[in-house]
């Protein structure tokens, strides 16, 4: 036990030194006791192992120190990291959905230090936080008036509280969803205070289920949109018109969680069953509520767009307050916004230009990216394959692509698919059928000479 290294022996040798401007020293320090306590544990384990090793000392400390390296660089990796997105899902939840664009990005940069976000510089005096993008909301949904929140669980969250805390809201039993990240409609339903009323059946809900479930403690009816969820064959639900007029004799609001906010049909690009949301406006629905990091194509956000007075309603309410966008969000959501306002939003925000891109456009970058990469120990093909929209979006929807499907001589595609996410600049692919994919279409053209210094890595090296 006396051959196990201390922690202040472990700081002290090269590796220690290196890592303290990589980790800082206090937290160091705690991964060098934990170590320690591991080297203890082996010890103790098998003694007579170590012995049999001859200078115990020497080995234990290189042990010792090898482990704390690789905690330590491993803990450093760990946050929020730039990747390539490879696999060809375009609204990828766990790589960040809708990448920003360039716009975005730059107004993000400029809000990150001292901004106007609630001062009005024509008058000196406070502004209205957000008010821009509300203004933007409006002018493309046709809507009365609008409000950003932090997601679109928190639209949702804040609408059912507001309108129907103290009473029923009635929902079609087949809109009673679940999606990623444990979003289940009940759920927020139950914390808003609303009592639940399911009507219809899972494929089938009429009108008149409706009507018939509405009482004087009924204060919503809520219609959902199923994000990646879908009932085909014997199924039938009614019009938003129906839904609408039926509210309005009921003297309570309609509400419809809209999901992916499309605001212009992206039809052409074949993407399918996303509502656009002016047409829910038009249709008579009193509020809406869509995610601003889908097909809107910005950050993360919960958007809401209604008549003046239920808004206004949801701006006083103090669950406001704790929902309410930060600066950033709305920097880059107003940037976002006046692209589709200037109607270029197809040249400048990446997940449209992304699905934009045709197979035969995608093949032409493929071939050049084997070619670049030229021959070697890794086997590079090309095959026809699928894209996906992703995020909860456009499930029925498919997008023809080229993908390059990679094998190694002596690496399997586990092997393969781990080198090039643990690459300098993660890349981030898929496998099937025992070979690694690479979808063009997410990959920005700014990022192929990456890719291709990654792939010829693995062509040359071991």
């Amino acid at each position: 036990m006396r051959d196990v290294p201390s922690v202040d022996q472990l700081l002290r040798t090269d590796v220690g030194r290196e890592l303290r401007s990589v980790v800082g020293i206090r937290r160091l320090t705690n991964i060098a006791r934990a170590v320690t306590a591991e080297i203890r544990a082996l010890v103790q384990d098998d003694p007579e192992a170590l012995a049999a090793t001859g200078d115990t000392a020497s080995v234990l400390l290189a042990e010792a120190v090898k482990r704390m390296e690789v905690s330590a660089r491993r803990e450093s990796q760990a946050g929020i990291k730039s990747v390539i997105n490879a696999t060809g899902v375009l609204l990828h939840t766990n790589l960040g959905r809708a990448p920003l664009s360039e716009s975005a990005r730059a107004a993000v940069d400029e809000a990150a230090r001292y901004c106007s976000v609630e001062y009005d510089l024509e008058s000196g005096g406070r502004g209205g936080r957000a008010a821009r993008v509300e203004s933007l909301l409006k002018d493309l949904t046709g809507a009365e008036d609008a409000l950003a929140v932090n997601n679109c669980a928190a639209a949702a969250l804040l609408i059912l509280t507001v309108l129907a805390r103290d009473g029923e809201t009635i929902v079609s039993r087949g809109e009673l969803v679940e999606i990623g990240g444990d979003f289940r409609v009940p759920d927020v339903m139950a914390s808003s205070g609303t009592r639940m009323v399911e009507v219809g059946t899972t494929n089938r809900t009429h009108l008149e289920d409706y009507r018939r479930a509405v009482n004087p403690g009924t204060r919503l009816i809520m219609r959902v949109h199923p994000s990646n969820y879908r009932i085909v064959g014997f199924v039938s639900s009614p019009e938003r018109s129906e839904l609408s007029t039926l509210a309005r004799e009921a003297g309570v609001p309609l509400y419809e969680d809209a999901g992916s906010g499309q605001l212009t049909d992206l039809h052409k690009y074949g993407v399918f069953d996303e509502p656009v949301v002016r047409e829910i406006v038009e249709s008579g629905v009193d509020v809406v509520s869509f995610s601003g990091d889908k097909l809107l194509g910005s950050a993360q956000a919960g958007l809401i767009v209604g008549t003046s007075a239920i808004v206004s309603r949801l701006r006083k309410h103090p669950l406001y307050r704790a929902l309410r966008s930060d600066k950033l969000r709305l920097a880059a959501l107003e940037a976002t916004l006046v692209s589709h306002q200037r109607g270029v939003a197809d040249a400048e925000i990446p997940a449209i230009q992304m699905l934009a891109l045709t197979a035969d456009e995608i093949e032409q970058r493929a071939r050049s990216l084997v070619r670049s990469v030229g021959p070697g120990r890794l086997q590079l093909e090309l095959i026809a394959g699928e894209s996906a929209l992703g995020g909860g979006a456009g499930p029925t929807s498919t997008f023809p692509t080229t993908l390059i499907a990679i094998t190694h001589q002596d690496k399997s595609a586990q092997e393969i698919e781990h080198r090039l996410r643990t690459s300098s600049t993660p890349i981030i692919s898929r496998i099937s059928e025992g070979k690694v994919l690479l979808d063009l279409r997410t990959v920005f053209p700014d990022e192929l000479g990456v890719l291709q210094e990654g792939l010829q890595t693995l062509t040359t090296g071991s």
